[in-house]
């Protein structure tokens, strides 16, 4: 039985990943790694925490023994373990370095010692920088990170290319743009937005809205990732995009059309320290090499994600209830 030991699992696109894997190969056998921080819920995962293949495991990367011991069981590693709100990480950034730097480290090392046969690293787009109007990020891009947050993915992705170059671990490295859907932690901007205005608040727009990004449907992100796992060629990078771009102030109206508001309920801010202008995507070495390209349109999945908060505001108040030290 193919063992996959993925960390991270029980956050927004870990753990939307392990409920495609068990769907798409009931077979393999998944033993989810999660500290169980404040984005961690494990309560994602309630509806195949009774599968057979199923493991989960309260613990961090950075234990070196605990990390050996899984490893020792698996086939494959797949690491979405990280520290990922940008605004969190202009506050605090040693945590960021922490979990997205030396825990990646505590992972290769181990792969390293005992024996892996595929090591993917989960990454971002925002280790490239920013954009102007026009043109993409590729693969070939060279790496600018302008946050601390991104700054850590981009210090893991150098530590996994090295790995591969120095000791020939067996890794692959995908980079995504942002994901939206069902189970994503309320502080990103489309389940933010859409508890602010369940509460009757306005939602904080930073400066004038306009930055850009791609939005990518995270079971679009899963499949992607599957392929990459399973097809991709090691050393490998492979970026991952939705080819929808979109200005925040758009994806904001959007939010208030569905929910029945209107401008009134918008307050801008001012704007986020380093706020990167756009980030845009290419899928086409993913495309070319790998044949996959996403097959959600935004219109649909943007449907599907607003539909799913509305009818889960169960579990919106549960994560805003541990927040604030609610017992629920």
């Amino acid at each position: 039985m193919t063992t996959i030991l993925v960390t991270g699992g029980a956050g927004f696109i870990g753990s939307c990943f392990i409920r495609h894997e068990l769907k798409k190969h009931p077979d393999y056998k998944i033993i989810n790694l999660d500290a169980l921080t404040y984005c961690g819920n494990i309560e994602n995962l309630k509806d195949v925490e009774h599968n057979k293949n199923y493991t989960f495991i309260h613990g961090n990367i950075c234990d070196k023994n605990l990390v050996r011991d899984l490893i020792k069981e698996s086939d494959y590693i797949i690491n979405f373990a990280a520290e990922s709100h940008v605004d969190n990480s202009i506050k605090n950034p040693e945590i960021f370095i922490e979990t997205n730097v030396k825990g990646t480290l505590n992972l290769l090392q181990a792969s390293k010692e005992l024996g892996i046969e595929r090591f993917l690293q989960i990454s971002t787009d925002e280790v490239y920088g920013t954009l102007g109007e026009n043109g993409y990020f590729y693969e070939t891009t060279p790496l600018a990170p302008n946050s601390p947050y991104s700054a850590s993915k981009a210090s893991a992705d150098m530590l996994v290319r090295a790995y591969r170059e120095t000791y020939g671990l067996p890794t692959l490295n995908t980079r995504c743009s942002n994901n939206y859907g069902p189970y994503q932690y309320p502080e990103k901007l489309i389940p933010f937005f859409i508890s602010k205005i369940l509460k009757g608040e306005k939602v904080p727009v930073y400066g004038d809205g306009l930055n850009v990004r791609d939005w990518l449907y995270v079971y679009d992100h899963c499949e992607a990732i599957d392929v990459v796992l399973h097809q991709g060629k090691i050393g490998e990078v492979y970026n991952i995009g939705g080819h929808n771009e979109k200005t925040n102030i758009e994806i904001t109206r959007i939010i208030l059309d569905a929910m029945g508001k209107d401008e009134n309920s918008i307050e801008y801010v001012k704007d986020r320290l380093g706020h990167d202008k756009r980030y845009a995507i290419s899928n086409d070495k993913i495309t070319k090499e790998l044949d996959w390209k996403p097959s959600i349109t935004f219109e649909k999945g943007i449907k599907i994600t607003i539909d799913w908060y509305l009818n889960n505001q169960n579990w919106i108040k549960s994560i805003e209830n541990k927040k604030s030290g609610v017992k629920i």
